[in-house]
């Protein structure tokens, strides 16, 4: 409708000019090739055998961090301390977050977790000594401004005093305590908390590493309250006496109920006023009621001892355990930290019955890519089925699949390229990146059979085929690369490695295939029956 009718046969200035490339460049390298298929094939191989060892460049991530412009800061003051403590704490880390305008709001929540802002974050329990704080940011914020705003708090908030700060962005993927996270098993608690320790002090000094946390690094200290049964009988205490009064003077008792003019009930605790931390000094001007009525101090019946205990005693599998986790710093991949850090850990000589479990991502990767292989296994086994049950041959069904390399080489490439790990969902694009391979190689194996079976030679059906089912191809993988184009370059860490490897994959192997599948259907063509033209006189 838009061509006039005198317009060049031969189509537009595009077509012309790829054409003219064909015929000056791609026919002679295919002629050329065809004559010398070894090294053709040899210089592929070399090509796909460099491409496997940029993995160990780049690195593997399992998941990558949210797109979304949002991320939260957890702190936990000393054990003991008090709400007015933690909340003191809070703004000032909310001060920080106002002197930022690329800080849209946050939310804070003293004393528990904040409510599941994420599908993966659990929220904590409550405690008096922690508090979290969601911070959402204006949304033309991109991941990689979000992660210096990230890296600047972390300077920050590094010194904040009387508490342990923590900036974290969230993360894709199932729930983990922590991306390196080293579970130490053994049965004695003294050299479980030694043992820790040397863990600990292995992951501060591998390279990478950020907030490192050991659980038995920091011992609780309890108050017993033991008391004389003998006294306190001869002066008419109870047992449940003394338990009331303490827990009065500690926790607080509920004494009633308050009902306000809407209806909402409130309960009514009373304790002993406190300062910013629990202190045994509750306990120095403690009176215990006798049955005569009468007030006896409670160190008359009981003596206050302080004794050392552990923060929590885990256990996996009936095993005791502790965890030694920590976060890697921007720029760094879990994967190469998380490398070097089990280095150091086989280098270290455990005690007796002692031993320890790579948790944290690796468990997650595990449980991930677990059923992976048999998934490869059956869609390997479905491709070369459906190819058998198309060409009719294991020949032609080879051919085609030949193409799967040279994907692999781009897709890989282009990852080192512009510098994102191999992650979960780079090789969803490497799966998805095989289908459309496979379907413009057998565009052209089966226009190669037509050719034959209608009597044109071998070499002379093989040249032009691809000569003439060149264009199409390219001009479907150039429509599928710029489709993916604005995905790529958005710079999104969700999708953005899916766009580039299928970039990647669709340039090297639209390219290499052109030469690679015609070689190798020279050297092992598939046999074709020549169709018989009978002519009527």
């Amino acid at each position: 409708r838009l061509l006039e009718s005198s317009h060049n046969p031969e189509g537009n200035i595009f077509l012309r000019a790829l054409k003219k490339v064909i015929s000056g460049s791609y026919s002679k390298l295919l002629n050329w090739a065809l004559r010398h298929p070894l090294p053709t094939l040899l210089f592929a191989g070399l090509l796909f055998g460099a491409s496997l060892y940029i993995p160990k460049l780049i690195g593997f991530g399992l998941f990558p961090k949210s797109e979304k412009p949002m991320f939260r800061i957890t702190f936990e003051t000393p054990e003991g301390s008090s709400l007015n403590e933690t909340n003191r704490v809070s703004r000032i880390v909310e001060d920080e977050l106002k002197r930022h305008p690329e800080v849209k709001f946050f939310s804070t929540s003293v004393g528990r977790g904040n409510p599941r802002m994420y599908y993966n974050v659990i929220e904590r329990s409550e405690s008096s000594n922690y508090a979290e704080v969601f911070v959402q940011l204006q949304d033309e914020i991109h991941p990689p401004e979000k992660e210096k705003i990230i890296d600047q708090l972390r300077d920050r908030l590094r010194y904040v005093p009387n508490a342990n700060v923590e900036v974290v962005d969230f993360e894709q993927g199932p729930n983990t305590e922590a991306p390196i996270s080293i579970r130490v098993m053994g049965e004695d608690l003294e050299q479980l908390r030694s043992v820790a320790a040397d863990v600990e002090k292995m992951l501060k000094e591998t390279p990478g590493t950020i907030y490192v946390k050991n659980p038995l690094t920091t011992r609780r200290t309890d108050l017993r309250v033991k008391i004389n049964k003998e006294k306190a009988g001869l002066l008419g205490i109870s047992v449940a006496d003394i338990n009331r009064t303490v827990r009065l003077a500690i926790a607080g008792l509920n004494i009633g109920t308050y009902k306000d003019a809407g209806g909402d009930d409130y309960n009514i605790n009373v304790t002993l006023p406190k300062g910013k931390t629990t202190t045994s000094a509750v306990l120095n001007n403690l009176y215990v009621n006798t049955l005569t009525g009468a007030a006896v101090p409670l160190r008359q019946v009981a003596d206050i001892q302080f004794e050392t205990s552990t923060n929590q005693i885990r256990h996996y599998d009936r095993d005791r355990f502790v965890t030694v986790s920590a976060f890697v710093k921007s720029g760094y991949l879990v994967d190469n930290v998380y490398k070097e850090a089990i280095d150091k850990l086989d280098k270290y000589k455990f005690p007796k019955d002692f031993s320890y479990v790579a948790a944290g991502e690796l468990e997650a990767r595990q449980k991930s890519f677990g059923g992976l292989g048999t998934i490869i296994l059956i869609t390997a086994f479905g491709f070369l089925g459906v190819l058998i049950l198309e060409f009719g041959n294991f020949k032609s069904s080879l051919i085609v699949l030949s193409v799967i390399p040279l994907g692999i080489i781009g897709a890989f490439t282009m990852l080192w390229i512009v510098g994102y790990p191999l992650s979960f969902v780079a090789v969803i694009g490497l799966i998805a990146l095989i289908g459309i391979e496979v379907k413009n190689s057998i565009l052209l194996v089966d226009f190669t059979n037509q050719l034959r079976e209608e009597g044109r030679p071998l070499f002379e059906a093989i040249q032009e085929a691809g000569e003439i089912r060149f264009v199409p191809i390219v001009l479907t993988s150039l429509t599928a690369i710029g489709g993916l184009i604005p995905l790529a370059i958005e710079g999104n860490p969700l999708y953005s490695p899916l766009a580039w490897v299928l970039i990647g994959g669709l340039i090297s192997s639209t390219l290499l295939s052109r030469i690679v599948t015609p070689v190798l259907y020279r050297l092992i063509p598939p046999r074709v029956e020549v169709k018989k033209v009978e002519i009527e006189s």
